[in-house]
Parts: structure tokens; C-alpha cells; sequence
């Protein structure tokens, strides 16, 4: 796989647009659009955090960050985005991801739930993608220690990525740490490019592919991290078997076994040195057992 770095401006605006499959490597002021996009994303999935309690309608948490991306000069990414049509997904138990908000199986919160809120906004033309997980009132000890697991599984991986590491670290540090604590990681899904896309290459596993059997994921665990890339980091934990299956509605991914999953994530860029978080809470909010 090529790795094309932009020239400038007009090189770069005329390749946003589409997903060519090639390592775009940004330049330094590009970093500053990506601060600002996840800064306000981190701020969006704040604002939501008092609002996650017993009782609350899950499309209701949707519409407030639909109001608050449109409030800050930003545009919902994933609204109509492949004919989806919500602000954010919000994935409760054992949805692994992409639940939608109001569907049938994800309506309300009630007590003891744990909920997953992911999404991304357009700001400035950069985008600008996290994850994080709330509890829902008082959760059972073992949801608790799911949050902790999968946290940490980000953290791990998060501080895989400098130049010169390969993608296969990232996917090592986080399965070695899930299955050290008996949990399994999701396969089906993976991290992403970013920036002025949405969805751009690399593919970013989150376990050791590097000897895979699959090609493709073995060459995608084997790219090299160059300073400029852009890409997310969001691992799914499960407390049971690593099997999803995806709903009739096209997108509700959930847990084969019924067990519970976990997510979070982070947007990233590697520098000259290590690695840039661009969507860390300003309020310290991305943490398990954080409270607003």
C-alpha cells in the first residue's frame, strides 16, 4: 500500500473526497483542525453525561447532541451517512456497536445498564470521532470491571503508537491485556483513518494480526506508523466469546453469547516523537467511574 503525503491545500482538497485506499500523511497545521474537531467531540460527549440515568429515552440523548453539533458549527458525521439516520450510535449491554438510538431493543436506559455513546462531528472539515462508556445508575460488579478492562485496553494501545511501530503493536497490547483478564476482542470491527474523511484507510485492528492467515489483515498489521497519520483506536471487549452478529435493521451489531461489551475510543495522530490524543475530555470525563 502507497503512502501519499498532501503538498498543500489545493493537493489536499482535491483528495478528501474520497477513500483511495492510500496512507495520507498530514502536515503540521493539519494537527491544529484535528484539535479543534475532537476537542468539541470530547465536549459533546460531556455535555451528554449528567443526561445518562434510569429512565431517560436514548433518542432524546440523540437529539441533544444533534443540537449541540449544529450549535457549535460543526455537522453530525454519521447522520445520513450510508442511509443512517441518527447523530450517534448508542450501544446498551450487549451491543457492541452501532445501535441505534430509538430502535426497538434501544429505547430506554433503566438501572444497572451500561451504554456506549459514539460520535463524530465535522468541524472546519475535519472530523473529529470518540467513544466512551456510562453507567447507568448503580452497575453489578462485573459490568464495573468491564469499563476498567476495556479502558485500559485503549490506554494500552493508545501508547502503542509512536514512528516507526507497526500496526500489530497496537493490536498486541490490547488483546494481550483483554485476554490476560479472561475477556475476548470483537474482530469484526476495526479503527479507521481519519480527518478530512470520515472512514479512510489504514484499517486499524485491534488484535495481533501480524501472522494472520488472511491476508489483508496481515498487511494492514504489518504498515509501518509515520508521523501524520490519523486514525482511531476502538476497541470492543466482550466479557464472553468474541462472536457478533449484526440485526435486521442493518446495523445493531451484538454479542453472539448475549454477554456484555465495552467500547472506547480515542482519535489519534502520530508525531515526531509518540502520540497525540485529539479527544481526551476537558472535564476528565473519559474515565470509568468519572462523574461530571
Amino acid at each position: 500500500m502507497n503512502v501519499h503525503e498532501t503538498q498543500g491545500p489545493e493537493a489536499a482538497e482535491a483528495e478528501v473526497q474520497i477513500r483511495t485506499g492510500q496512507l495520507r500523511l498530514h502536515r503540521a497545521e493539519d494537527f491544529e483542525g484535528m484539535r479543534r474537531a475532537g476537542r468539541l467531540v470530547a465536549e459533546l460527549l460531556d455535555m451528554l453525561a449528567p443526561l445518562v440515568k434510569p429512565g431517560v429515552l436514548t433518542d432524546d440523548l440523540d437529539r441533544l447532541a444533534y443540537e449541540f453539533t449544529m450549535d457549535h458549527g460543526a455537522v453530525p458525521a454519521c447522520l445520513f451517512y450510508r442511509g443512517y439516520g441518527r447523530t450517534t450510535c448508542i450501544s446498551v449491554n450487549h451491543v457492541v456497536c452501532h445501535g441505534v438510538p430509538g430502535g426497538r431493543s434501544n429505547l430506554v436506559l433503566r438501572e444497572g445498564d451500561i451504554a456506549n455513546i459514539d460520535a463524530t462531528v465535522k468541524l472546519d472539515g475535519w472530523h473529529g470521532d470518540s467513544s466512551r462508556m456510562y453507567p447507568v445508575g448503580q452497575v453489578a460488579p462485573r459490568a464495573q470491571r468491564l469499563l476498567d478492562i476495556t479502558h485500559e485496553c485503549l490506554t494500552r494501545g493508545v501508547a502503542a503508537v509512536k514512528p516507526g511501530a507497526r500496526f500489530s503493536d497496537i493490536g498486541q497490547a490490547i488483546q494481550s491485556y483483554a485476554h490476560a483478564h479472561r475477556c475476548s476482542v470483537v474482530e469484526d470491527f476495526c479503527g479507521h483513518g481519519i480527518g478530512r474523511l470520515f472512514h479512510d484507510a489504514p484499517s486499524v485492528l485491534h488484535y495481533d494480526a501480524s501472522a494472520s492467515r488472511e491476508p489483508g489483515a496481515r498487511s494492514q498489521a504489518n504498515i509501518e506508523m509515520r508521523p501524520g497519520m490519523f486514525f482511531t483506536i476502538e476497541p470492543m471487549i466482550n466479557l464472553g466469546r468474541k462472536e457478533v452478529k449484526v440485526l435486521n435493521d442493518g446495523w445493531t451489531a451484538v454479542t453472539r453469547d448475549k454477554s456484555l461489551s465495552a467500547q472506547y475510543e480515542h482519535s489519534v495522530g502520530v508525531t515526531e516523537d509518540g502520540v497525540e490524543v485529539f479527544t481526551y475530555s476537558p472535564a476528565g470525563l473519559d474515565k470509568p467511574g468519572s462523574r461530571p
